[in-house]
């Protein structure tokens, strides 16, 4: 934190000691982005003018108190783009080619030969078209995907996402699937989108990762689902409630594969969130546009180009 100490006064206070802190403080680096003690410790009228959060999801800062009133919200965006879309790329190719099977055979010293799947050629839709979104669509497009987005409004034609369309066309779009990915931000119209139904219109060959947020997902429909091989399996980085408790069973379905809220996070991402505070810091001194503000009412940052 070197370099925002070399532009700002810095306090570092734990939950217990953030009510006090936000009197009279200009700016809040929310580190720890799964606390919810800013919703309790918010002062309204004489607190920050400025909230950055250290992730791409703000969905825990979005209490009515800093949504009604005139702070400036801003995220990480940028950081785990590529990162995630490396991950949701490996997940993929692993799916395609059995590697968990493998995997899982060899522990026990067992020699099956199998044939396994083409991942060119194949269809994903990626649900959610913010730059997480638009980064797995380059990465598996790439890869010989062939990829098709959703998102908040239908569109024509994308760079990066194919056709998008509309959230209203969620259940007709994932029937022609066969890899689900979930990378859109936690609100009122995408919380459990993933529920009984939306899994049923999903072909049974059809693989879902979820990179999101874990309430994008309703996660006993989910089990049900795998159980009654309804989906041919599910990848998941995110859930409900984390850490995953040890008697969930998906931790045991033959084909999840379970990973602790990581798909993001390569060597070095401290240091990456660090810099783009530290960089809207020196805007804000200098009366520059901030990086990544958030519309409070939408939840997200509108997909637009970041202010140089």
């Amino acid at each position: 934190m070197a370099q925002v100490e070399s532009l700002a006064d810095v306090r570092y206070v734990r939950e217990h000691e953030l009510a006090g802190a936000l009197q009279g403080a200009d700016v809040l680096f929310m580190w720890d982005f799964w606390s919810d003690a800013l919703a309790r410790a918010w002062p309204g009228e004489g607190g920050p003018e400025w909230v950055h959060i250290a992730s791409a999801g703000v969905d825990r800062l979005l209490f009515p108190g800093l949504v009604s009133g005139d702070a400036v919200v801003t995220n990480s965006r940028g950081v785990f783009d590529e990162p995630i879309a490396e991950y949701v790329l490996g997940l993929v190719l692993c799916f395609a080619k059995g590697l968990h099977t493998t995997l899982r055979f060899q522990a026990r010293r067992e020699w099956r030969h199998r044939e396994t799947e083409r991942a060119s050629g194949a269809h994903a839709v990626v649900v959610g078209t913010g730059p997480i979104g638009r980064a797995i669509g380059r990465k598996l497009s790439a890869a010989g995907l062939a990829v098709t987005g959703i998102g908040r409004t239908a569109r024509g034609a994308d760079p990066d996402l194919g056709e998008i369309h509309g959230m209203d066309e969620l259940h007709q779009t994932l029937g022609r699937a066969d890899y689900v990915v979930l990378a859109a931000p936690l609100t009122d119209l995408t919380r459990e989108m993933i529920d009984g139904t939306a899994l049923k219109a999903m072909r049974p060959t059809a693989r879902l990762i979820n990179v999101g947020r874990g309430q994008l997902v309703a996660e006993d429909d989910l089990v049900e689902a795998l159980r009654e091989r309804r989906i041919a399996g599910a990848a998941l980085d995110v859930f409900a409630t984390e850490p995953l408790d040890e008697s969930s069973p998906l931790w045991d379905l033959p084909d999840v594969i379970v990973s602790p809220h990581m798909s993001g996070d390569t060597i070095g991402w401290r240091q990456e969130l660090v810099h783009l505070f530290a960089d809207n810091l020196g805007r804000r001194r200098d009366g520059r546009p901030l990086r990544n503000v958030v519309d409070k009412r939408l939840g997200y940052v509108p997909y637009e180009e970041t202010p140089r």
